[in-house]
């Protein structure tokens, strides 16, 4: 496998997750002293002509960096991030998912993470223009604003055992 499809979670100096990056970046972190590896794949090596090294699975950067407050994008790919790619009204993922306001715009409905939630076109318009309680059609989870942590975990298909803990998941 490419060291670019290898994944390795990136943690800032005090142990906060901050990204995923690919191995390729993290080995060059460490191989510049900028991290040090805090957990290795098991059974993966990276091979030099004279010597082979662990592939991290976890870096730590040796410097705190400050991160401004990460506001997450407010767009459909996070939406349906955040409930799961499931419409939240009917609870089926089979079908072509749109995203629905809570409360209608045209009953004075923003556009924030509190007032949209993802939703099958059949049950969209069977919503119509009304609000969940004129409609009967309670959502299965309100909406809330996400995490940048909460939408990390959810953007990796496969999460190591190791990386749970760094991720606030349980073992």
């Amino acid at each position: 496998m490419p060291l670019q499809n290898a994944k390795v979670l990136l943690l800032n100096s005090s142990y906060e997750p901050l990204s995923i990056c690919d191995a390729q970046k993290a080995i060059l972190l460490l191989f510049g002293g900028k991290a040090v590896a805090v957990a290795h794949h098991p059974d993966r090596f990276i091979c030099t002509v004279t010597e082979s090294f662990p592939l991290p699975s976890i870096v730590r950067l040796t410097f705190f960096v400050r991160v401004p407050y990460k506001k997450l994008m407010l767009n459909r790919k996070n939406i349906f991030r955040r409930d799961n790619f499931q419409c939240q009204y009917c609870g089926r993922r089979d079908r072509q998912l749109t995203i629905d306001h809570v409360v209608p715009r045209s009953k004075g409905g923003d556009d924030t993470w509190e007032n949209l939630l993802t939703a099958c076109s059949v049950c969209n318009s069977k919503k119509g223009d009304r609000t969940p309680q004129e409609a009967g059609m309670p959502p299965i989870n309100e909406p809330f604003r996400p995490t940048h942590i909460m939408l990390m975990r959810k953007f990796i298909t496969t999460i190591s055992e190791d990386w749970k803990p760094y991720l606030y998941m349980t073992r």
